[in-house]
């Protein structure tokens, strides 16, 4: 059995490690937000993929990144949040409920200047139910993970299952098939359309964001069985020690094994299968968001477990990715910062310019810039600025 070695303040250094790890895999995601018209986050015919390099890349983010880091991400939120109402003291869910109060407004703000893909909001209102499900047993954490991911597939095939039933039946013209095609496809006015989003001023874009505001909760709402489903399997991982570093190794490596046996294989033939046709925007549009989301998750949890057999607590890479993970929202908040700075037009204004593989380049920026500060900061101020902006506005809330 593994001993965890706590770092500072009593923490669990591979936790934080875990952590810092999720952190970085979401700047291989958020990078192509910020570089291309948003079709082609999910398409790479859409815009930036000409080479097969670009084709290449896309394969790669598909079936190791895209909703892995977010879902590794969110295992990290519930066994945060499950770990803090474990402490108790007084009122602790009136301590959590403002702890997500403060995490939304802050999500806001951030996806007002920033980043209109934040996920702190869907985090805070998906965090309101954690205590409902904190006193479940592992085994009725993951039933109510899985339970969540198959509803989020259903709601997929809600939204999507006419238009993909259309294309699928060489019917790719129809009305829905056409919508999806317009956020998902090649449809050339909706990249353009895009393009002049992407190509707005500061304050025109925080102009339209603002507008737009009310729409996005519905997209945000629609997002909160996955989201849910990752935190509860992160509160089941913590209950069953696994996050806190005490399963033995064999076990961990067994069950990432298992998890990437079942998950990589299904996500190649996607992958295959939406490049050998094209891409069409109907088949797109249930892939990304739909078919692949059980086997990002169990792929998510293969990170888990393997990260955890292979951290060591001593160790100069944990300790640095450690210091990541330590200061997660501000390192979060922080890549929007260093993204829009590259891409928008109010920095070096490189939005359309790139292909998708200089994107993922660009994205080693603030990974590294990450990795160079975090531990700094850590040894000599703790924690970090927003994590002390979220914690104390809490405390005046709760």
């Amino acid at each position: 059995m593994t001993t965890p070695a706590p770092s500072s303040a009593g923490r669990i250094a591979e936790l934080d490690a875990l952590r810092g790890l999720a952190v970085i895999g979401i700047v291989w995601m958020n990078v192509y937000v910020f570089a291309l018209p948003a079709q082609a986050y999910y398409n790479p015919v859409a815009y930036g993929g000409e080479s097969s390099l670009d084709r290449l890349v896309w394969a790669a983010s598909f079936v190791f990144v895209e909703d892995k880091f977010r879902t590794l991400f969110a295992m990290m939120f519930g066994a945060g949040c499950i770990i803090l109402l474990e402490k108790g003291g007084g009122r602790p869910w009136r301590a959590h409920f403002a702890r997500m109060a403060v995490l939304f407004a802050i999500g806001l703000v951030h996806a007002t200047l920033l980043a209109s893909n934040d996920i702190l909001r869907a985090y805070a209102i998906a965090g309101c139910a954690l205590p409902f499900l904190a006193q479940l047993p592992v085994r009725a954490l993951v039933a109510v993970a899985v339970g969540l991911v198959a509803v989020h597939v259903g709601g997929g095939i809600v939204v999507f299952g006419s238009g993909f039933y259309d294309w699928a039946q060489g019917r790719s013209w129809t009305e829905m098939a056409l919508l999806i095609e317009r956020d998902f496809g090649s449809d050339a006015r909706a990249i353009g359309f895009a393009l002049e989003q992407g190509r707005e001023s500061f304050a025109e874009r925080v102009s339209r964001r603002l507008d737009g505001m009310p729409s996005q909760l519905a997209t945000i709402v629609g997002s909160v069985p996955i989201n849910l489903a990752a935190m509860a399997l992160g509160m089941a991982l913590w209950k069953d020690r696994m996050l806190a570093g005490e399963w033995r190794t064999f076990r961990l490596q067994r069950l990432a094994a298992v998890c990437a046996v079942l998950s990589i294989p299904p996500l190649l033939w996607l992958a295959q299968w939406t490049a050998q046709e094209g891409f069409p925007g109907p088949l797109v549009g249930p892939v990304a968001l739909g078919f692949s989301a059980p086997f990002d998750t169990a792929l998510g949890l293969a990170y888990a477990a393997l990260a955890m057999a292979l951290f060591d607590a001593r160790g100069a890479v944990t300790r640095r990715l450690a210091a990541v993970g330590r200061l997660s929202l501000t390192n979060y908040l922080m890549t929007s910062a260093m993204l829009g700075a590259i891409f928008a037009s109010w920095g070096l204004g490189l939005f359309a310019q790139v292909s998708r593989a200089q994107a993922f380049a660009l994205g080693f920026v603030p990974i590294a810039t990450m990795l160079l500060w975090s531990p700094l900061w850590v040894a000599r101020l703790g924690q970090g600025p927003f994590e002390r902006l979220w914690r104390g506005s809490a405390r005046l809330l709760g």
